[in-house]
């Protein structure tokens, strides 16, 4: 029984990955010329939302999933979604809109 439900997650995820690749393909608009990488984990409600904000404002960013990485979920376990941009870490559980616009801004000019 344990593989059926290791099975069923598993189906979930690919589902949720789906998801992810249909909101990159409908929603970015003209991709930006920043490194921007989510950090992320298999059913965070939080990450998605961040990822559909992120794109919202041309930013596709590269998707980590810390469950990958034990120093990776040791250090950002309880902050998903995380988010760095240009090397910086810049948000932490939430993105916020209006700080973000305002990032994006300076890193234009």
């Amino acid at each position: 029984m344990p593989g059926a439900v290791h099975e069923v997650y598993l189906l979930e995820f690919v589902e949720r990955i789906s998801v992810l690749s249909w909101l990159r393909r409908t929603t970015v608009n003209q991709p930006l010329a920043v490194d921007a990488t989510l950090y992320t984990r298999q059913g965070c409600h939080l990450c998605e939302k961040a990822l559909q904000v992120l794109l919202k404002h041309g930013i596709d960013p590269k998707l980590v999933d810390i469950d990958q990485d034990d120093v990776l979920r040791e250090r950002f376990n309880d902050s998903v979604p995380v988010v760095t941009i240009d090397g910086r870490e810049r948000f932490r559980g939430h993105v916020n809109e209006l700080l973000l616009k305002r990032i994006l801004s300076r890193s234009r000019v």
